[in-house]
């Protein structure tokens, strides 16, 4: 098989790029190379796929019995990769995400729930993330007609990870003492690890298939007890985990999902954040690794040769990350420590007053 992978030297594009080259297929990379080094055994085509020639020159190279599309987010831009590449390619695979469908995270979504309303062409400025990879999802679509594959992962980890979250966990855990812990051990999360995902694309690809997969895990494949009891595990024990209400972390206006990575209190707004629905991909032969195991092989890269500097080095989407500062964890221990006022106590009436 030979796989054009546009992207392919960071976390979900390195994936799928070492699960081709595991499978023995020839594996060509189409990026810029600005950001980290190509894995060893890949071809590599340099250009810039908002350049026609460059374009132009890559669809030259080919055919390919695929191409994977990990980077792709403003869908002018992916609508002209796709047009130029439509005759080069057999089937094109385009990794969106779960923020193409607006109900979530307030309720269960799955590949039958709406999705955003974004055109093919659309530009950088007209919608937010998850419209624009609507906008993109149409323009493979409509160029690859019967031989679109779109994947629309969840929350993604393993090694390699550049988003700060769970080795923000792994991190912080390795500092040891005592360390916040958001919500409730028992509530489930799903997450979903980048090589798993890129089995399943490529095992899609060798059976031709085409249509939309939903791709976040297994229903509660862990707990949030699980999740933070393997990151303190894995980085010596030396942390203690202090359990924090979702009414303390609000009332101290706490940011959800960033301030505290992947936190987001289960009712309201994000009430089905860990609730979207694989089912469909789990049919088609979507087979999830045990979370600690990614959690395990996350921290044996984190803390191996560079690891830290790749996580936490400048961060190349511009987006900077903010945690919570130790002084604002010192608060929220604070506060988790006090006793709290017994529902109709006059303490509580006064705080209500």
């Amino acid at each position: 098989m030979r796989l054009l992978v546009i992207g392919g030297s960071v976390f979900l594009g390195r994936a799928f790029v070492e699960e081709g080259l595991r499978r023995g297929w020839e594996v060509t990379v189409f990026n810029r190379g600005r950001t980290q080094a190509d894995p060893d055994g890949v071809r590599v085509i340099r250009g810039d796929r908002e350049r026609p020639e460059d374009l132009a020159r890559l669809a030259g190279e080919g055919p390919w019995d695929a191409v994977v599309d990990v980077c792709g987010y403003v869908p002018r831009v992916v609508k002209a990769s796709v047009e130029a590449l439509a005759g080069s390619a057999a089937t094109y695979l385009y990794v969106s995400s779960i923020n193409a469908r607006p109900g979530w995270p307030a309720e269960p979504v799955d590949e039958s729930s709406p999705r955003h309303d974004c055109a093919p062409d659309a530009g950088p400025g007209d919608g937010d993330y998850g419209k624009l990879k609507v906008g993109c999802e149409r323009a493979v679509e409509e160029s690859f007609p019967g031989r679109a594959l779109i994947l629309e992962p969840g929350l993604i980890i393993g090694p390699h990870d550049l988003a700060r979250r769970l080795t923000w966990w792994l991190r912080r855990a390795g500092q040891g003492g005592r360390m916040v812990a958001p919500g409730a051990p028992d509530r489930g999360m799903q997450l979903v690890d980048a090589r798993d995902i890129a089995v399943f694309g490529l095992d899609r690809i060798v059976a031709e298939d085409a249509g939309t997969y939903l791709v976040s895990g297994t229903p509660a494949n862990t707990t949030w007890g699980e999740f933070l009891g393997t990151c303190v595990a894995v980085t010596g024990g030396e942390a203690e985990l202090v359990w924090v209400d979702d009414e303390i972390l609000l009332e101290h206006e706490v940011a959800v999902w960033t301030e505290l990575p992947l936190w987001a209190p289960e009712y309201g707004e994000t009430a089905a954040v860990w609730r979207p629905s694989s089912a469909k991909a789990v049919a088609a032969g979507l087979r999830c690794r045990p979370v600690e195991e990614s959690i395990r092989d996350t921290a044996a890269w984190l803390f191996g040769p560079g690891g830290l500097d790749e996580a936490f080095g400048p961060d190349r989407t511009g987006r900077e990350a903010r945690p919570i500062t130790p002084e604002r964890e010192q608060a929220l221990l604070a506060a988790a420590s006090r006793p709290r006022p017994l529902p109709g106590s006059d303490q509580d009436r006064r705080n209500m007053e």
